[in-house]
Order: C-alpha cells, then sequence, then structure tokens
C-alpha cells in the first residue's frame, strides 16, 4: 500500500514505529495531489510550504517522544470556507478571490495542536450552497470514480481528495447533507456531528442555525479519531456546548457487548454484537423517487445489521415530506442575512469605483458580478421570504415545521436506538445533468436535511457499489458507491460510531 493510501491509524501506527517520517508521508500526498489534480480539480490551493514545515515539526516531535497525538503528522485537506491563517480563503467565490484568512477557525487550531499536517483548500459549491460542487466559481470537482460525474457537495472537493488519496483525511460542513451526501457519492465515511458540538467559529457562514463542521475519512475509527480532536465548547462560538454531553439512551437495557465493540478496533467481538439493539426504518425514506439501485443496496446493508443482531423496526416520521421545502425557506432567509455583508464595501472585491450618489451602483454591480446565479438566487429567496407580508406566511411557518420535524425524530428515539436510511435517493450523476434544474439539484438533500433541521448527528457510510440508474452506461471504473445514513440522539456520537464501526468490520 502506498503512503497516500494509509488511514489515520494506519499512518499513525507507522510513524510511532518509525517506518516512514511525516515528511515523506506528506511528500507522497503532495505527488498524488500532482498526479491526479488535473482531473479531478478537488483543490483550490495546495499549502506545500506550510505542509512540509508542519511535517517536520511533527517529525520532531515524535522523536522526542513515543507517544504522540493521532493526528500528529497526518495531512489533512480542509474546505475552502473554514479560515486557514495566512492562507486564502474563497469560500468557493469570485467576491472573496483574494482574502487571506487573519486567523485560524477555532478546529484548524485544534488540528494544529494535534500535529496535523494541512496540505491544502479543497473545492466547494460557492459559499457552500449547492448538491454537487457544481457551483464553484472555480469549476467543478470530478468524482474520483467516474470523472463525468459529480462528488456531491457541498463538501465534494473534501470527500473527493479523501477517496482519490489525495489527503489521509479532511473536514468539511455539513448545512443540509453536505459532508454525508458527497461522502456517500465518493464511498467514503462523512460524520455530521450534534449541532453545537464543534466550534464554527472561523467557519464562513451560510445558515447559522444550520451549518457545523465535521469528518471526511476512509474509515469509521478515523472519523472518530477527528471528532474527538476537533470537538468541545469554544468561548467565541455561542452555539457550542459548554462540555461534551453524554445523554442516557431510553432503552435502560442498551447492549454492553455494543459498548466493548465501539472499544475495539480489531473487530466484532461475538457472533451478534448488536443483540438488543433497535434500529429504525423511517417508511418515508424508501418511497417514491429512490432509484432501485439504491434501495437495493441499502435493504442488503439492513439485512447485514439484522444478522448482526439487531432488532428492525419501522418507524413513521410523517413530517418529513414537508422538511424539504421548510428546510429551502429557512436556508435562503439565513442566507440573506448572513451574506448582506458582501457588497463591496464591507467586504470582498468592488466591482465599481464609489462617488457619493453611486453607492447603489456598487452594490448592484459588485454581487451581480462576483456572486454567482446559485448565491443570487437564494438571497433573492431569502429577501423575499423575510419581507414584510410575507414573514409570517414562510419564514415563520417553516420553523413550525422545524418543530415538528424535530419533534417526529424524537418520537422515534423513544422506540429505537438509532436510524438507518439511505444517504442519497441516487448515486452519483453526471456533471450538468441537474445545473439547470434546481429543484430536481435540491431533491440530492431530501434523505439529509431533516437531520440538520432537528440538530441531530448522522453519519455516512459505504454500503456497497451498484450500477447506474436503468438506461445509463455502466461507469469507467464498473460501479458507483451507495451511501447508508445512520442518525442518533443529540450527542450521541458514539452510539452511530459504534454501530458503523461494527458494520465496517463486517463487510470488510
Amino acid at each position: 500500500m502506498k503512503l497516500n493510501e494509509l488511514t489515520i491509524k494506519q499512518a499513525g501506527e507507522g510513524l510511532r514505529n518509525k517506518e516512514f517520517s511525516s515528511v515523506e508521508l506528506t511528500t507522497a500526498v503532495l505527488e498524488a495531489m500532482k498526479e491526479k489534480e488535473d482531473d479531478i480539480n478537488a483543490y483550490l490551493a495546495v499549502t506545500r510550504d506550510l505542509a512540509l514545515k508542519q511535517a517536520k515539526q511533527a517529525d520532531e516531535i515524535i522523536a522526542k517522544s513515543g507517544e504522540i497525538n493521532s493526528l500528529c503528522g497526518i495531512p489533512a485537506a480542509i474546505k475552502d470556507c473554514i479560515l486557514v491563517e495566512g492562507i486564502k480563503c474563497t469560500a468557493g467565490s469570485k467576491i472573496l478571490e483574494n482574502y487571506i484568512a487573519p486567523y485560524d477557525a477555532t478546529v484548524i487550531k485544534k488540528l494544529k495542536q494535534a500535529g496535523a499536517v494541512i496540505v491544502g483548500k479543497t473545492n466547494l459549491d460557492e459559499f457552500a450552497m449547492g448538491a454537487s460542487t457544481e457551483n464553484s466559481a472555480y469549476g467543478p470537482t470530478k468524482n474520483p470514480h467516474d470523472l463525468e460525474r459529480v462528488p456531491g457537495g457541498t463538501s465534494g472537493g473534501s470527500a473527493a481528495v479523501v477517496a482519490a488519496n489525495e489527503a489521509i483525511f479532511a473536514l468539511g460542513s455539513d448545512t443540509g447533507g453536505s459532508i454525508r451526501q458527497p461522502a456517500g457519492f465518493c464511498g467514503i465515511v462523512g460524520l455530521k456531528p450534534t449541532y453545537g458540538r464543534v466550534s464554527r467559529y472561523g467557519l464562513i457562514a451560510m445558515t447559522s442555525s444550520l451549518d457545523q463542521i465535521g469528518p471526511l475519512s476512509k474509515t469509521v475509527e478515523d472519523a472518530e479519531i477527528i471528532l474527538e480532536a476537533i470537538s468541545g465548547f469554544d468561548k467565541h462560538d455561542s452555539t457550542s456546548v459548554k462540555k461534551d454531553r453524554k445523554v442516557e439512551t431510553m432503552r435502560r437495557d442498551f447492549p454492553i457487548s455494543l459498548k466493548k465493540a465501539m472499544k475495539e478496533a480489531s473487530g466484532i467481538s461475538n457472533s451478534a454484537p448488536l443483540k438488543n439493539v433497535r434500529i429504525g426504518i423511517p417508511n418515508e425514506y424508501f418511497s417514491e423517487g429512490i432509484d432501485e439501485v439504491v434501495e437495493k443496496k441499502v435493504r442488503e446493508a439492513i439485512g447485514k445489521l439484522e444478522a448482526l443482531g439487531a432488532e428492525i423496526v419501522s418507524v413513521s416520521l410523517p413530517h418529513s415530506k414537508y422538511a424539504l421545502a421548510a428546510y429551502y425557506i429557512i436556508v435562503p432567509s439565513e442566507i440573506s442575512a448572513n451574506l448582506a455583508r458582501y457588497d463591496g464595501i464591507k467586504y470582498g472585491k468592488s466591482q465599481a469605483p464609489m462617488t457619493n450618489d453611486q453607492l447603489l451602483d456598487v452594490y448592484l454591480q459588485t454581487r451581480g458580478q462576483y456572486l454567482g446565479k446559485e448565491v443570487r438566487r437564494r438571497i433573492m429567496l431569502g429577501t423575499y421570504a423575510l419581507s414584510a407580508g410575507y414573514y409570517d406566511a414562510y419564514y415563520v411557518r417553516a420553523q413550525k415545521v422545524r418543530s415538528l420535524v424535530k419533534r417526529d425524530f424524537e418520537r422515534a428515539f423513544e422506540e429505537v436506538d438509532v436510524l438507518v436510511a439511505p444517504t442519497s435517493p441516487t448515486t452519483a450523476f453526471k456533471i450538468g445533468e441537474r445545473i439547470e434544474d434546481p429543484l430536481k439539484m435540491y431533491l440530492a438533500d431530501i434523505y439529509t436535511c431533516p437531520v440538520n433541521l432537528a440538530a441531530l448527528p448522522a453519519l455516512s457510510i459505504s454500503c456497497g457499489m451498484a450500477g447506474p440508474p436503468k438506461g445509463e452506461a455502466l461507469p469507467k471504473g464498473g460501479g458507483l458507491p451507495v451511501g447508508l445514513q445512520i442518525i442518533g440522539k443529540h450527542f450521541d456520537e458514539e452510539t452511530i460510531l459504534g454501530i458503523a464501526k461494527i458494520y465496517e468490520n463486517s463487510v470488510k
């Protein structure tokens, strides 16, 4: 196995055993970028000098101490809406083309403290608006499994670099599925933490009540390592939780076997490690619109979980059919407020010189020139939804639906320990296939956005490869990844990670 193909755990063991250095590991990743980036276009910036400097520092730490942090010397990629001091942060937009981050995001501080090596900033849909990474002002990213298809979005660049072994792991952000959906499309692991577990300080905001930073990795165990490193209260983020809350399960007989299996990286401790675990299958997630190839693979994965001892229970989330509509009222509304600062005066490029009587022209020309079509669409939709006479009819009603969606999950979790569903109703679609049909594009979030509305944790893990929908040619790689989504209770990442780890080990 090449060095750039290692997982965090494998790379860490190699570094501790002095089998190779962090400089060698980082160089292998940088060489993989040279080889693949012309085809994939997943990086907006490669921080080669910074990476090699950090790698040398990591090697010095490793030489002095046998016990090192799990992320020490490990190359990481960062979604380009998360600030890294001294490095450009464009958010995939021309309006921030020359913006240099003046400070580190809290998650970046934590990664640096852990000794991680930052190798570059990854491509994304502009200001994290989209589901395919086609909306980037710097060109679309391509899926490593089939270069004619999208990697998903908005963290498509982060997912692609992990899938293509151009980084050992990456950070992304998830507002309505932007970690999980690209993880599903690219066949890797993507974790959206509970809202408030990870600080958003230093994340360029899209929607403040939904955005959450999380890991994209090659294995579940790697995601667990990253989450532990980036979690925790941050005084700079009023929405972060003051301590890592532990939520007691409502089922008193929660299995000891699962607790053991969570701690055992080597594999399954007995023949039925999920005995007494109740897994809910939302009826609404297998309705009209899901591709046959996706449903088949997800059903097979559910069967595997049942074979591992889990009790499978049908549940209903009746208001989930309204979740996408509510989401696309709340999201544009918050976008309208958060992006008001990008006016050519306070932030970003300015298209026209200003005189006393030309202020409005500066606003209009700057935003018209440097903001993309999808960003302008959402700003206009949000401004309309918040306007006098429409606020109650749209925004307030959407928030009421949000409460109902949250209540549905709460009721379901009174009966089950986790929910399992598809990550996306389809496999990765072709580049350009949906770009002119926003409504069809928005449907890519239909299984993921309810989780954000309810502020829950959820993980996507690959449950196999499938052929494309009927009528489409088989991809050159022989198949497309299908994502399985595991949804947990508030602050109960431990359980979804444990179940995902058991599933992952069972299918190796």
